[in-house]
């Protein structure tokens, strides 16, 4: 399965530039999957629903199913967090999977870069990111974009993974 990754520091404009690039990548009529690495504890169930009485009565697994979708929730019960490649062998295969976060993962990346953080460059220090992705004027020795401009973000990605 083909694999690029969208990272940067917090409020560098991530989950804005995934969205777009999901958007502009399936409008071109590919099918894409997205993982996105939370950092922090997250819930997609909620307090007295079933499925999260399931869950805190000790399942292990819990999928909750409809007619227009299904959710499979796995606790890890002080399990080791599971690596990227792992989480890749449960998505069904698709053309292209954007992955959000997972920094330090070796897949191909761009960076998404926001100078109003004053957080640093990642790129220069790691040379999977192929790419960034910023709100100002830069020059490294790898392809720049403009933050906003997703279809040239998009056509490199593409151009990248062989797509």
């Amino acid at each position: 399965m083909r694999v690029y990754g969208v990272v940067g520091w917090k409020n560098a404009g991530k989950t804005g530039l995934m969205e777009r690039l999901v958007t502009d990548i399936t409008g071109r009529g590919l099918r894409v999957s997205t993982i996105k690495h939370a950092h922090h504890t997250f819930d997609v169930d909620h307090a007295g629903k079933d499925s999260h009485r399931h869950r805190v009565a000790g399942a292990t697994e819990v999928l909750l199913a409809s007619r227009n979708r299904y959710a499979l929730m796995h606790e890890l019960r002080d399990a080791q967090e599971p690596t990227l490649e792992v989480l890749l062998g449960k998505l069904a295969p698709v053309d292209l999977v954007l992955i959000e976060g997972y920094k330090r993962d070796a897949h191909p990346k761009v960076e998404a870069h926001r100078a109003v953080t004053g957080n640093p460059l990642i790129a220069p220090d790691d040379p999977t990111i192929r790419a960034v992705a910023s709100d100002i004027p830069l020059t490294l020795d790898r392809p720049t974009f403009d933050l906003d401009d997703t279809k040239a973000i998009a056509e490199f990605i593409l151009s990248e993974v062989g797509l």
